[in-house]
């Protein structure tokens, strides 16, 4: 199911700390896209509420260190029972170990909690457009990390404006900031978007992060 601007965006928060729970509530009442449907202190119960399908759940914001089971744990648990929810770690770890697990598991988003409201939200109005947000400063990291492995040169033939859309993308815009920038549709956007991961072969944005960094779309200065 694609999120569509105009339908509230329905959220499961899952933090082993209530005050933080309480937190994001907070942040997002001022934000009339976004509900909170439910919340949850573990992972495991947090996987009772999605497994019953009782809610529909858009995007899971979950933290990583939660006890028995994990943030990592139960967003590969969710991407193999539904793939189409998002899911966002919210971490105090900016360790490359925990960001690649992140990215293995195909999680939407990884944001520090050290992070403000401003980018907090930014990258729920990014992830609830089916894109991915990471953290800018874990960036260099994945950067580091994924270049150890040997490059193997792919000769991708993107047009001048799908490379445009693509260095919109991961500038972390929105389909709506991108269509604006070029003066175009956001329909037009999201045709590029889905052109270049056919192009890419990558299934998820996710998977276009880990491409463009890989094949040096994307510069660590």
């Amino acid at each position: 199911m694609k999120l569509e601007d105009e339908k509230l965006v329905q959220l499961l928060i899952v933090d082993d700390h209530q005050i933080v729970i309480d937190g994001i509530k907070s942040m997002l009442q001022s934000q009339s896209k976004y509900v909170v449907v439910a919340e949850a202190l573990t992972a495991e119960a947090a996987w009772e509420i999605i497994a019953s399908g009782r809610l529909q759940i858009d995007i899971l914001i979950t933290d990583i260190s939660m006890g028995n089971k994990n943030g990592i744990d139960l967003c590969l648990q969710v991407k193999t029972f539904n793939n189409e929810m998002k899911v966002m770690i919210l971490s105090m770890y900016n360790d490359i170990e925990f960001v690649k697990r992140a990215l293995d598991c195909e999680a939407d988003g990884y944001v520090l909690k050290n992070s403000g409201q401003k980018e907090f939200i930014k990258a729920l109005d990014i992830i609830s457009e089916n894109g991915a947000f990471y953290s800018y400063e874990i960036i260099p990291l994945l950067y580091k990390e994924l270049n150890k492995a040997e490059i193997i040169p792919i000769k991708v033939l993107l047009t001048q404006r799908e490379k445009e859309v693509l260095d919109l993308i991961l500038q972390e815009m929105t389909s709506k900031e991108i269509a604006e920038k070029l003066f175009i549709s956001k329909q037009t956007v999201d045709s590029h978007r889905i052109n270049i991961m056919e192009k890419t072969a990558c299934k998820s944005i996710v998977g276009l992060i880990k491409f463009a960094i890989r094949q040096g779309y994307l510069e660590i200065n």
